[in-house]
């Protein structure tokens, strides 16, 4: 399997927006510039999180991983947004609730059984709170670098 695209570039840091749609509209606009993902992609990704929260409350940091089908990628990427402030997002599994993200993952995976592989990993990036810390405190480098020896490696022959 590829190893998605994941770069500087991708990475958004202080991203100021006042709501979860603002958010991801941002977020899958810079994809489309890159021609990763199709035009169908930003409202493709507003309308899953719509319907399927991806808000994670966690101990520190709440995290949002919102994706959508596979039809809307071009090329598989990874793109991190580190809010300048908290944005609610629904969370996953309980439609009522609500919880302030710092920290979103937005995942264009261009095959189903990758986004799974790609959602447990990031699991484990979300348990670990000194790295949820230090992905809202660092610069894109740093973020880069880090991202890459907990999740990107682990696609080269992980499956």
């Amino acid at each position: 399997m590829s190893e998605p695209f994941f770069d500087e570039s991708v990475i958004l840091l202080d991203l100021n927006s006042g709501t979860k749609e603002e958010v991801l509209t941002e977020m899958s606009q810079n994809l489309c510039n890159k021609g990763l993902v199709k035009e169908s992609f930003c409202d493709a990704v507003i309308a899953r999180e719509g319907e399927f929260a991806t808000g994670l409350p966690t101990k520190t940091v709440s995290v949002a991983i919102p994706h959508t089908d596979v039809e809307h990628v071009n090329q598989k990427a990874i793109s991190i947004a580190v809010l300048k402030e908290t944005v609610d997002f629904g969370v996953m599994g309980d439609p009522d609730a609500v919880t302030p993200v710092k920290v979103v993952f937005l995942l264009a995976m261009d095959e189903a059984h990758s986004q799974l592989s790609l959602l447990q990993n990031l699991m484990q990036i979300f348990q670990n709170e000194e790295t949820l810390k230090t992905i809202t405190e660092a610069d894109k480098s740093t973020i880069k670098t880090l991202i890459e020896q907990n999740l990107i490696y682990s696609f080269e022959g992980g499956e």
